[in-house]
């Protein structure tokens, strides 16, 4: 259920409005937008049926939300979220682009990697400590070792860090070093971990499910917002279909229908969407031309040698020609290059 509030509504009529609310024993988030304050209301909504809050003064309407996911829909808050991280404002006019590799190997390649990226245009790195891997024999990651060699990168080009949680139990070990969390595709629909999330401070990058529709992960996306975190970032990253000549399937679709859909700004990894190093490139012009807020990019100094994802990261040329390309077609669809 929504409250639309009037415009000019007072502060202590919000106020009034929510310690009701609160006494039905349901839960609220406000969301105040440049000419509307809206009251989204989460629980049991027959309640509500029988609460007349139209005569509430300061309510000009209460709305039903007729989808499944209410804070992340666009009925709860009608101008899109932009998610603010150590100077990088994600879902604004500017694109931002997160690159590095897929994993955290030892801090040389990191920090080669890392200034390599912030030359060529980048604004944000990337790399996994916890690498979630098919075959339990490759692999796994650095583990906080790793976390802090992404710090200490982050601290030193002044991008901010990426990186991935798997455990609800590292939750807290991973906020302390990353500025941006990320929730893995096997991960989307892990609820413990999406709501240990929904605690925290830090963004959470939420990638889409190999096997999940859009209404999954927007659902999935509404578990970290109901608990009280609301910079969310959308990705897609490729879906599992019949097809078995690239890694997944890339959905661009989905990128102007969630846009519709929900406020959340929305990113595309195009090296996880289709694994194929020469094709990066053009679902990249693809996916910003299709309204993606940003683009997360594997990039290795060496790909010959990474240990994860070689064969589709790009090597910092690759990557700065590919930045050089992108620019132009911001700019065509009235964007630009953070």
């Amino acid at each position: 259920m929504i409250i639309v509030l009037k415009p000019g509504a007072s502060q202590e009529q919000l106020d009034h409005i929510v310690s009701k609310v609160h006494e039905l024993g349901l839960k609220t988030m406000i969301s105040q937008g440049v000419e509307r304050t809206i009251i989204g209301v989460i629980g049991e909504e027959d309640i509500l049926r029988i609460t007349p809050l139209e005569v509430f003064p300061g309510v000009e309407k209460v709305l039903p939300v007729l989808k499944p996911y209410k804070l992340v829909s666009r009925e709860f808050k009608p101008e899109s979220t932009v998610v603010a991280v150590k100077g990088v404002r994600i879902g604004s006019r500017s694109i931002q682009i997160a690159a590095g590799p897929c994993a955290v190997e030892n801090r040389e390649m990191l920090f080669a990697t890392a200034k390599a990226v912030k030359a060529a245009g980048a604004g944000m790195i990337r790399g996994g400590a916890f690498k979630p891997r098919t075959s339990p024999y490759t692999f796994q990651g650095l583990g906080e070792e790793g976390l802090k060699y992404l710090r200490e990168v982050s601290d030193a080009t002044g991008m901010p860090a990426v990186t991935e949680c798997m455990d609800p139990r590292d939750v807290a070990l991973v906020e302390s070093y990353a500025d941006i969390i990320q929730v893995g595709a096997r991960n989307m629909q892990n609820i413990t971990l999406l709501r240990e999330l929904g605690q925290v401070k830090k963004p959470i990058l939420l990638k889409r499910g190999m096997m999940s529709t859009v209404k999954e992960l927007l659902m999935s996306a509404e578990y970290i917002l109901s608990n009280g975190n609301f910079n969310v970032i959308l990705c897609e990253r490729g879906i599992r279909t019949f097809e078995d000549a690239t890694r997944n399937t890339l959905d661009l679709s989905m990128v102007p229908l969630v846009k519709r859909l929900s406020h959340l700004p929305v990113f595309v990894d195009p090296s996880h969407g289709t694994g194929v190093r020469e094709l990066i490139e053009p679902m990249s012009i693809a996916a910003i031309a299709a309204g993606a807020d940003g683009l997360i990019i594997e990039v290795h100094i060496n790909p010959e040698a990474a240990l994860s994802d070689g064969a589709q990261s790009l090597t910092p040329d690759e990557f700065a020609r590919l930045m050089k390309g992108l620019a132009p077609v911001a700019k065509a669809v009235g964007r630009e290059l953070q």
